[in-house]
């Protein structure tokens, strides 16, 4: 690539760390279908790689882009956030303990209850806003992973990634961030003190609603790194390279989605907050939110374009609320160019420890005005 090392992150992301095609002079990476790699003469690999399943040019420079964003050794690009997420619990081994919050991705929560408890991990949770209550679960020796999500899915809670991280060294144990509604816009993670950092891509990483993808960053190569790779590799759980080119393209323009989706989400809170119709608004840049305090040190320029609604009249308050909306899309995702809104006690069902009255909402790149007179025609 051949930008400069001093170059800033929206730079290194609008640019695709300075690709340049030298034979063609194109700017635009390409897309490598290739699937095996010949050998020489020798037998020896021409270009180091072997087979996609490990090795690819195409999803190579997105994991490249994702390392400089996040300030990591090395990334690695999964074909989904789930498959992202269980590779670094799979990287464990039968009988290692772990934690996680007790407010968490519910897919991720799923697994961990069923696939990977069966399997042998002992899985707990905790409070992770609380860094004495995470210090006084950890088990020395047996700890190996402590795995927090900030902000959460859906309430926005949010953890002090440094102040866990210390926990967790302590204990012996790796931190891992869940850091898909920050994003590395918001978080560095890894300078915070986490070893690994995880997203769902198909998010605000894509951003387009087009791509089902997952990525881990790593703070160092290692033993952990390498089982990490390998659990990719052996289950086969790789991206593939028209989604890691489509992945590449969305990264490109991450910094001015995120800016604009978090002022945007910054100025709906603020209109709904105190309205009559609304028990609580939950996004972290409002000072009356729990956890503005932390995430006011955490992240910088902005508080991401999430924002969970808490709407009177319970379950059927909030879903007749949704049904009267017109600009905003009823699904599920986030991160998109458009805005969505979701009921997630239904989608999760009937063990779920979503409130009945939340609206989980991703805020898109409409005109925040147009997003806010549709809120407030819903609400009347």
């Amino acid at each position: 690539m051949s930008l400069p090392e001093s170059i800033r992150p929206p730079t290194a992301a609008a640019q695709a760390l300075g690709f340049l095609d030298t034979a063609t002079g194109a700017f635009i990476p390409p897309i490598q279908p290739a699937t095996t790699y010949e050998r020489g003469t020798d037998n020896q690999l021409l270009s180091g790689r072997l087979y996609s399943r490990a090795d690819n040019p195409t999803y190579e420079h997105a994991e490249l882009l994702l390392s400089r964003l996040e300030g990591g050794a090395a990334s690695a690009v999964f074909s989904s956030g789930m498959s992202a997420a269980t590779a670094v619990f799979m990287a464990l081994r039968p009988g290692d303990h772990v934690l996680v919050p007790q407010v968490i991705y519910w897919a991720l929560r799923g697994w961990l209850l069923g696939w990977a408890t069966d399997w042998g991990l002992a899985v707990e949770s905790v409070d992770m806003t609380d860094p004495a209550k995470v210090a006084a679960a950890v088990r020395p020796g047996r700890t190996r992973l402590v795995w927090i999500e900030t902000p959460a899915n859906p309430t926005l809670v949010v953890t002090d990634i440094a102040a866990i991280a210390e926990v967790a060294r302590g204990a012996g144990a790796l931190l891992a961030v869940d850091s898909t509604f920050a994003t590395p816009v918001h978080t560095q993670a890894i300078s915070l003190g986490a070893d690994l950092v995880m997203h769902s891509a198909t998010k605000y990483l894509n951003g387009h609603s087009d791509v089902i993808a997952g990525t881990v960053t790593t703070r160092a190569p290692g033993e952990t790194w390498d089982r990490i790779k390998r659990v990719r590799s052996q289950v086969g759980s790789v991206l593939g390279p028209f989604e890691a080119w489509l992945l590449l393209r969305g990264m490109r323009t991450l910094y001015v989605r995120v800016a604009a989706q978090s002022a945007s989400a910054q100025r709906i809170s603020e209109e709904l907050e105190g309205h009559p119709g609304v028990e609580a608004v939950l996004y972290p840049g409002l000072r009356s939110f729990a956890g503005h305090a932390v995430a006011a040190r955490q992240m910088r320029g902005g508080f991401g374009g999430m924002l969970s609604l808490r709407v009177k009249g319970g379950a059927p308050g909030a879903l007749a609320f949704i049904g009267r909306l017109r600009v905003w899309k009823r699904a599920t995702s986030l991160g998109g160019v458009e805005s969505l809104v979701e009921h997630r006690a239904s989608v999760e069902g009937p063990q779920s420890r979503t409130p009945a009255d939340l609206l989980r909402m991703s805020v898109g790149l409409e005109d925040p005005r147009d997003l806010i007179e549709d809120v407030l025609q819903a609400l009347a």
